[in-house]
């Protein structure tokens, strides 16, 4: 018998479209041959419409994006939404959104209240692997390699913005990355090499979030590393990314065919050792489950640095995780059936939880 698959994607988010063509991608990879798939879209202003069942994958972006003539829901009435009293129930949701209210613990509380299986990070692993300040201070307990940095809000800054220049400077090198705490896919990042531009770097990043994360710039090799599976992970091939641009910004991800993906990345098997250890560590101590991208620094000595992790990296055509996938033996078809089993077997075990 056929699973009934939610896809829910877009969001009121500023990777929005990001998200949408996540969800292109995997309609265009899903078998349906196994699943009655239903495809949830989220408006920029946070409004649901469910569209019709899809027979065959979509071929535009376009076709994602449903009018009011559809399944409609306010936010305050999500529940009757997902858990039609006259309709099969979902047997799991795939969570296709990126940054706020999507990959930050939100919508996974949502579904866990409504105990719908979903694909996936929990709550906990959700939210603190997108404050990238929270997931730095758990990296440190326990005990993983990173970059120098300094992080504040944006009252202390508009109270205290020469200290806490004065505070990076003595605590940091040039250059320096300014990113919001939380948000993903490089929105809002800014590279500073001096004193003016690391005002503005900030003004951009405040635009973005209250909480902003400040950081050493090291020169080094950008390497990622796929992690698959729940309490027993597994690790990917590694791969390197070689931008154009400074950094790996947004453009260089979504936009720009010119950015080079080396997989496997040519590293040494010991630095490999060292990122697979560090992978699994930083997975474990976020009490990841699913899937997660875990983000280096490989320097020219052989020093790793774990930058971060995402826990709801891209499935564009041109995202790493997938594509680390491939080349570990994983069809992107195939990951997905993964993820989706995965989700099931977790949903199953919580359901052995006794509550009184």
């Amino acid at each position: 018998m056929k699973k009934k698959l939610g896809l829910l994607y877009g969001g009121k988010s500023a990777e929005h479209d990001v998200s949408l063509s996540t969800a292109k991608a995997v309609i265009q990879a899903l078998h349906f041959d196994k699943y009655d798939v239903f495809p949830i879209f989220i408006t920029r202003e946070g409004e649901w419409r469910r569209g019709e069942q899809l027979s065959v994958p979509v071929e535009s972006i376009e076709e994602l994006q449903f009018g009011k003539d559809v399944k409609v829901s306010k936010p305050n009435d999500i529940s009757s939404f997902l858990l039609e009293e006259n309709e099969k129930p979902f047997d799991v949701i795939f969570p296709l959104l990126h940054g706020t209210n999507g990959e930050d613990g939100t919508v996974q509380g949502l579904l866990e209240a409504l105990n719908l299986p979903y694909v996936g990070n929990g709550v906990l692993a959700s939210a603190a692997g997108m404050d990238k300040v929270v997931m730095k201070q758990l990296f440190e307990i326990a005990g993983l390699n990173q970059v120098p940095y300094v992080y504040f809000i944006r009252s202390e800054w508009k109270k205290n913005q020469d200290a806490l220049i004065a505070k990076m400077e003595e605590n940091l090198t040039w250059p320096m990355f300014v990113k919001p705490a939380n948000l993903g896919s490089s929105v809002g990042i800014s590279k500073a090499t001096n004193h003016e531009e690391l005002i503005k770097a900030v003004e951009l990043a405040l635009k973005y979030d209250r909480k902003i994360v400040v950081e050493t710039g090291i020169i080094a090799r950008e390497v990622e590393m796929g992690v698959l599976g729940n309490d027993e992970p597994k690790v990917s091939v590694p791969g390197e990314i070689k931008p154009v641009t400074d950094f790996y910004d947004y453009d260089s991800k979504y936009n720009d065919d010119k950015t080079d993906l080396l997989i496997p990345a040519p590293v040494t098997e010991k630095v490999i050792e060292k990122m697979s250890d560090m992978a699994i560590r930083a997975f474990k101590i976020l009490d990841c489950s699913g899937l997660v991208r875990s983000d280096f620094f490989v320097t020219a000595e052989d020093e790793v640095y774990i930058n971060e992790v995402n826990t709801m990296p891209g499935f564009t055509p041109v995202s790493m995780y997938p594509i680390l996938w491939q080349n570990t033996g994983l069809a992107y078809g195939d990951l997905i059936e993964e993820l989706i089993t995965l989700a099931i077997e977790r949903h199953a075990e919580k359901q052995q939880l006794q509550y009184q």
